[in-house]
């Protein structure tokens, strides 16, 4: 049997190369790199070699992992159906004061629906709203921050990591504690949002003005049934184990896809391209990450890794790359390895809030930080958004999130304190 110390680091060359290949083929092939077929064809290349390892070597790993994607795309699945069952209709004056809202909405909403849900719930309107004017490209970018991120801080449903820590025996409202961490780096995104939306709407060609203007026209919410069955799954989530939550979910999104009326869907642009993309992405992604997981998990106490804001900063910038669920998990066992006070799940208090905020809040700094980013992504270039690239996109975190994280370190887990 393979053990993680037998595990050489040149094992971790397809999950790099599976890294560079999403960051750079869109740049250069970009008409090859848009069929999903490709993706496949490029994540079945690097992830069969560590395939073919572990199932000849240590097939309980693979089928552990087998298991986490399979619950993993189950879950992104049925929310993205659901959610794009319920439509708003109309078209609201796309003012910076609006989207701000439109952001502030998702970023409490994150939290009880999680960040696929209310990323899919809230997107669509969005891009609908703003079709008219010409700068966008920020709007999506601050809503991956908000939305598909931070927002889902607060409950365990918020985010896969949390609830995770929650099936590990976190207390539910544990989570709540990280209200202040929540509240800091929304107002401080909102706030930066506002400023940056009202300096792109001055910049708005007159005609784009004027025609935002010309086609106001009240919101009216179609499948509102849809809202019932997301909460069925949200229940699932919280109550029920494997095979019976993945069999609620399935259900739902089958109920979903029956009860909906076709022109909802299609009014939303529905299709099912946003979330093959994040699977066949994904497959190859939980495939390669195998063996650096272990590594970690092996040498994490190597790292030096022992002050709050050491874990804040591992666990995140980890969390930008890798899957921040079992980044999450590597770095509680570690934390919980280290033979400090046992507060809560056997580490301090202030060690599981550093992990906690660092693998919600980083997985917002590249687009495979956190699956409803690509997800978003996907939507916001169906839709005629020109999004940034993956090394684009890295250029506005680094800009933005650094320095709002170096804040957070700050304020909350202070070197020395």
């Amino acid at each position: 049997m393979v053990t993680p110390a037998a595990l050489p680091l040149y094992t971790v060359v397809p999950f790099v190369a599976m890294l560079l290949a999403i960051a750079i083929l869109p740049l250069w092939i970009p008409h090859w790199w848009e069929s999903n077929r490709n993706k496949l064809v490029v994540s079945a290349a690097l992830g069969l070699p560590i395939l073919a390892l572990y199932a000849a070597r240590r097939p309980g790993a693979l089928i552990s992992m087998a298991e986490e994607y399979v619950s993993f795309i189950l879950l992104l699945a049925g929310l993205f159906v659901i959610s794009g069952g319920v439509s708003l209709r109309g078209d609201l004056l796309a003012t910076p004061a609006t989207n701000t809202g439109f952001l502030a909405l998702g970023s409490v909403l994150a939290s009880f629906v999680g960040t696929t849900g209310a990323s899919m719930l809230l997107i669509r309107p969005l891009l609908q709203t703003n079709r008219e004017r010409t700068h966008l490209r920020h709007t999506v970018v601050f809503f991956i921050f908000l939305v598909s991120n931070i927002g889902g801080m607060l409950t365990p449903l918020g985010d896969p990591p949390l609830f995770l820590g929650y099936l590990q025996g976190v207390p539910f409202t544990w989570t709540f504690g990280l209200w202040a961490h929540w509240g800091l780096q929304v107002a401080v995104l909102l706030a930066l949002y506002f400023v940056w939306d009202t300096r792109q709407y001055r910049r708005e060609p007159v005609a784009a003005l004027q025609r935002d203007r010309s086609r106001i026209a009240p919101l009216r919410l179609e499948g509102a049934p849809n809202f019932i069955v997301l909460g069925v799954v949200i229940l699932a989530v919280a109550l029920l184990r494997a095979p019976w939550r993945e069999a609620v979910i399935v259900a739902a999104g089958a109920i979903s896809l029956w009860r909906t009326p076709r022109a909802i869907r299609r009014a939303n642009g529905f299709t099912a391209y946003p979330i093959v993309e994040v699977a066949v992405l994904f497959a190859g992604i939980f495939l390669t990450m195998i063996p650096a997981l272990e590594i970690l998990r092996l040498r994490g106490g190597e790292l030096g890794v022992r002050e709050p804001w050491q874990f804040f900063w591992a666990t995140g910038l980890l969390s930008s790359f890798l899957d921040n669920a079992p980044t999450y998990v590597t770095f509680l066992a570690l934390g919980q390895g280290l033979g400090l006070a046992r507060e809560v799940v056997d580490v301090p208090h202030s060690i599981l809030a550093a992990i906690s905020v660092g693998a919600v809040s980083m997985g917002a700094n590249s687009y495979i930080g956190n699956a409803p980013n690509f997800m978003v992504k996907a939507i916001a270039e169906e839709q005629g958004v020109k999004m940034p690239t993956f090394f684009g996109y890295m250029g506005y975190s680094g800009a933005i999130l650094l320095p709002l994280f170096v804040i957070v370190t700050l304020v909350f887990f202070r070197p020395g304190s």
